[in-house]
């Protein structure tokens, strides 16, 4: 039989435009239709704000190695590691090549891929609080644009800890490098963006602070507040599983849907940054951002187009619309653990209070588990569970969907053991895919039933490996893509709902510390949560 082979529609020419949802190139393919067109963005420089420390070298750097291997990035693409440490321009390459050797998905690195790469890294030696460096900064990144063509298009990380956010945004916005289109002192017209990680603030206030202090100097459409869980294949695929799909989309609602459990699990510790959880803990580092994150996505109405804008304002509908706790709430509602020593894969594990930096009387939470309540149409009367921890048995992140029970009168009379109700479990990591897990008869005499699992797993049915979640979201960054990032009104919509905890904690009226061994599934208070309601975690 003959092959067909698809005709591709011609090239759309670049598109310009300034800080907003533009400056791409779009490259319209059958191939790979989805949720946007496939596109690469204008020839840019990336400045790295914290280039020597770790997630340069396991994330960034890695990332950006691999899209110039597959192609998404032009070749006029540079990057500029800025830091403290005294390097040169062929330091800083060989520091980021040992990296990309070891913690790159694509390995060994193709020589001629790196050889085009390394000729786009550039290195600026400065300090964070000197304003000099600055503007020795401007004037490399000028030299940049007329050597190598990157039209004054500017995209800076701030890799670095979240208290040192408002001073180089501070300095940026002095040395006329934050500004972007027609605002630019240098007369240039390029875009320029902010990418700032997690945690954005530490409660309300803090994060309302550091709001206005990085609108000093960029405008709203500028930021873009790291997830990178939003940068998951799953994720993402949530869009297109539930409006692309008839199947589901209808009983997506509170008439089919018993409960929802978000688990964000994870079998390390501290891993060396103890002073640092014991000032945040799992609340802020987890629920705040990813666990709410994943929840808003998963629980949104069907937007009126994938643009950044409306995707955004149906997530921000979602955290509005959880109904808030009273301080009366917190003790019943949550709860918060602490691991002790324990075994996690075979390995013993010291108590979280004998960490390196952590205070040897800490109350800081290592678990947490709480029971949330949206109160929308579609979810009215629909618990939703979160839970998240450290020094876990298993590594996964996933959200199931635990519907209803049907009607079994009709097997009860046969004498039929009791049918687990049908379960649809959306694995985030770490394989990626989607589980559907429903009732058939056993084969044989007589009537027996058991839950049996259907398994998509991206790995396997795509014959490919998906993207690391930094690879989208810098790739997105640099289009103008905002989608898959926190708007400030989202992120300030997650502390109101998470500031009772934390404040009913503080003043002690938020019910207990609970201990859990190393290696097991939290305190037993956490499985009493979900039993006061006649639920149970899911078994992973």
């Amino acid at each position: 039989m003959a092959s067909v082979t698809p005709t591709l529609p011609p090239v759309i020419p670049a598109q310009v435009s300034g800080h907003g949802g533009g400056g791409s190139r779009r490259i319209a393919n059958p191939l790979r239709e989805g949720l946007r067109l496939e596109r690469m963005p204008e020839p840019c420089t990336m400045v790295i704000c914290g280039a020597t420390g770790d997630l340069t070298g396991r994330k960034l750097g890695p990332a950006l190695y691999n899209l110039m291997l597959g192609g998404f990035l032009p070749p006029e693409f540079t990057v500029v590691g800025f830091a403290r440490r005294e390097m040169s321009d062929d330091d800083f390459r060989e520091h980021l090549r040992a990296d990309i050797d070891q913690y790159s998905r694509n390995r060994p690195v193709k020589g001629s891929v790196w050889e085009s790469f390394s000729n786009g890294i550039r290195y600026h030696r400065g300090e964070f609080h000197d304003s000099a460096s600055y503007e020795e900064l401007g004037k490399l990144l000028d030299r940049i644009d007329r050597d190598r063509g990157t039209s004054g298009n500017r995209l800076f990380y701030l890799a670095v800890p979240p208290v040192l956010y408002p001073e180089i945004v501070k300095h940026l916005g002095a040395a006329g490098l934050a500004a972007d289109g027609e605002h630019r002192p240098d007369g240039k017209r390029g875009w320029v963006r902010v990418i700032v990680e997690k945690p954005f603030g530490y409660d309300l206030g803090s994060a309302r602070k550091l709001n206005r202090e990085i609108r000093e100097a960029f405008e709203e459409e500028q930021i873009y507040r790291i997830d990178h869980y939003l940068g998951k294949e799953t994720v993402q695929n949530l869009a297109v599983f539930r409006f692309g799909n008839g199947l589901f989309e209808p009983i997506w609602n509170r008439r089919y849907i018993d409960s929802v459990q978000v688990t964000v699990a994870e079998t390390v510790g501290v891993e060396g940054r103890g002073e640092f959880y014991d000032q945040t803990g799992a609340l802020r580092d987890i629920v705040q951002n990813h666990a709410l994150q994943l929840l808003s996505v998963f629980a949104m109405e069907p937007p009126v187009e994938f643009a950044a804008s409306d995707l955004r304002d149906e997530k921000l509908k979602v955290l509005r619309a959880i109904h808030p706790m009273a301080p009366a709430d917190v003790a019943t509602h949550a709860v918060r653990g602490q691991y002790v020593s324990g075994w996690v894969e075979g390995q013993k594990v010291r108590s979280y209070r004998d960490e390196p930096e952590v205070d040897p009387q800490s109350q800081t939470e290592t678990y947490v588990a709480l029971k949330l309540a949206i109160d929308s149409w579609r979810w009215a009367g629909v618990p939703f569970y979160l839970r998240t921890g450290k020094e876990l048995p298993t590594r996964v992140t996933e959200i199931a969907v635990q519907f209803r029970r049907a009607p079994l009168a009709l097997f009860a009379r046969t004498g039929a053991s009791q049918i687990e109700p049908n379960i649809l479990a959306i694995r985030i990591q770490p394989d990626e895919g989607i589980l559907l897990r429903f009732g058939a008869k056993v084969p044989g005499q007589g009537l027996q039933i058991r839950s049996v699992n259907m398994d998509f797993r991206y790995g396997s049915s795509f014959a490919v490996d998906s993207p690391d979640a930094y690879e989208t979201l810098l790739l997105d960054a640099m289009i103008g893509d905002a989608s898959l990032f926190t708007r400030d009104d989202e992120v300030e919509r997650a502390w109101e709902v998470l500031d009772p905890i934390l404040r009913a904690w503080k003043e002690g009226h938020g019910g207990p510390l609970h201990f859990y061994a190393a290696g097991s599934w939290g305190p037993p208070a956490s499985d009493d949560l979900l039993e006061r309601d006649r639920r149970a975690w899911r078994r992973l």
